[in-house]
């Protein structure tokens, strides 16, 4: 049973709650967005902002050109900035203080439905098998492409998530709003530009098989390919995503030498990947 109230408070949290369209050089992509501060900034996955630049459209229909302010690829984040002043901002809750069986409830633009609204209940918060040590908010609710970079927010309408990806079994993934609150403080993080799953491979225990390669990235400029498993990072063997991404952190700016296998996967081959530094904005 829903609580008294709740009417209201789904339709504060839709107003709080933007379409995002970023054209990239590959694709165009749509998905949600959270106003995060009454001053034009937005949330959203970095996945879904891809390009420099996105168009963002409010819950009345009015639209903006918004630019990238900040990005994290490695936590999925991506904070953006539109000339508007007066937003109807989001209030966040501490995602630490979440417990199971709570009611969450979702709001995003799936399939094309602006403003849809679903919900579910807390299943865990923490870590995933095969996602690394990092933490997720685990919710049984319902979600659909589109629904990335949207807010999970609770029973009175506190954002404790921003949504991102189902995993096996329509478990829905978030990321928490302390992480947020991190992003916020730190401001971008180097990264190598790909999308990575962990894969069993026979001879070394685990690989990470790259699914995407994104423009412009240092990835690209070291000619690494969708289909390398990546094995070692600068000589170490690679036991899970946080080895990469903690290998990524000590040579910001740097140089990484990335292990990977191609083709028939039977040699292994080595290149050098040139970081970027961060790039620093004040939220």
């Amino acid at each position: 049973m829903l609580p008294q109230g709740f009417g209201e408070v789904a339709e504060k949290l839709r107003r709080s709650t933007v379409q995002v369209v970023s054209e990239s050089r590959e694709a165009r992509g749509v998905g949600s967005g959270v106003i995060w501060a009454t001053d034009g900034m937005v949330i959203t996955n970095a996945h879904v902002a891809s390009g420099e630049e996105a168009r963002i459209q409010l819950w009345d229909g009015r639209t903006f050109q918004a630019r990238v302010a900040a990005r994290d690829a490695r936590a999925d984040l991506a904070m953006l900035r539109i000339q508007a002043t007066g937003m109807p901002a989001v209030v966040w809750r501490d995602s630490a203080s979440l417990r199971p069986g709570e009611l969450v409830v979702a709001v995003g633009n799936p399939l094309g439905f602006v403003g849809a609204l679903t919900t579910g209940v807390v299943h865990a918060s923490g870590s995933v098998r095969g996602l690394g040590r990092r933490r997720w908010v685990q919710a049984a609710i319902r979600l659909a492409p589109g629904n990335s970079g949207g807010p999970l927010a609770d029973a009175e309408g506190r954002v404790v998530g921003i949504n991102t990806m189902v995993v096996q079994g329509g478990l829905a993934l978030a990321i928490p709003s302390d992480t947020v609150a991190d992003f916020l403080k730190r401001g971008s993080r180097p990264s190598l530009g790909v999308v990575l799953r962990p894969v069993a491979d026979r001879v070394r225990g685990l690989g990470l098989l790259v699914l995407e390669v994104l423009a412009n990235s240092p990835a690209e400029t070291a000619s690494l390919l969708i289909g390398d498993l990546l094995v070692s990072v600068n000589g170490r063997g690679l036991g899970s995503l946080d080895d990469l991404s903690n290998a990524i952190d000590e040579s910001a700016g740097g140089v990484l030498k990335i292990g990977f296998l191609r083709g028939d996967r039977r040699r292994e081959r080595e290149v050098s990947v040139l970081l970027a530094a961060p790039r620093m904005e004040a939220a």
